[in-house]
């Protein structure tokens, strides 16, 4: 599902950083997999690459076997809405849009009909225990409800990546076991294959897969 071959990622300024010193990496379809590291070691550039939100400087990237260096933007932009949902730490919901606007806003983006957009995001609110709280802004949710919508958007199209970038950081102990079992229940009922970088240990150890960076490079790879 998604394969890394000797990736690199330069940025340059008056000193030039680089953030991945030759990256290779299989994650199969369906895998959960924790990328772990001390800060600064391209956990969060890693994420980016594989997510088509920046290009690497060197290597190749191939998600679902599509080379993602060979895209226009336009494609790119495409492969990104189709085949991946994102997840933040800081949930990046509109304020101003309800709980079921904010998850139908991909399939408008998409051109689906307004009923069948309702209906998706209605069934994907309800997935995440949100059936209660469509008509809602995110100022009348909790953080961990935020986070549960942020949950439902990503998975708008049924995207077979969902890439999440510290999903529990901004929760309380319990709501992150909360969102971390919601997201181990959709990599197990729909197959997704799940890529979560995280500080906590806990979210770590819930993985099947554990992968370590640090100073831009691989350094240990476990399975469960």
């Amino acid at each position: 599902m998604i394969e890394l071959t000797g990736v690199r990622k330069h940025f340059e300024g008056k000193k030039r950083v680089t953030a991945l010193a030759g990256v290779d990496l299989k994650i199969a379809k369906g895998e959960m997999v924790a990328l772990v590291g001390p800060s600064g070691s391209g956990k969060s550039t890693l994420l980016n690459l594989i997510g088509g939100l920046d290009r690497p400087s060197e290597g190749e990237i191939r998600l679902d076997g599509q080379l993602l260096a060979g895209l226009s933007d336009n494609d790119l932009t495409r492969a990104r809405r189709d085949k991946i949902g994102f997840i933040f730490q800081f949930f990046n919901l509109l304020p101003t849009l309800t709980c079921v606007e904010n998850v139908s806003l991909p399939l408008h983006l998409r051109n689906w009909p307004t009923a069948k957009i309702r209906d998706r995001a209605n069934e994907l609110l309800s997935l995440v225990n949100l059936g209660h709280r469509l008509e809602h802004l995110p100022e009348e949710l909790s953080g961990g409800e935020r986070q549960r919508v942020a949950i439902a958007r990503a998975l708008s199209v049924y995207p077979p990546v969902l890439l999440a970038d510290e999903p529990t950081g901004n929760l309380d102990s319990a709501t992150g076991v909360d969102i971390l079992n919601l997201m181990r229940d959709v990599n197990q009922r729909l197959g997704a294959t799940v890529l979560i970088v995280t500080h906590d240990r806990g979210v770590a150890d819930s993985c099947s897969r554990q992968i370590s960076l640090r100073d831009g490079q691989i350094i240990e790879d476990l399975r469960r």
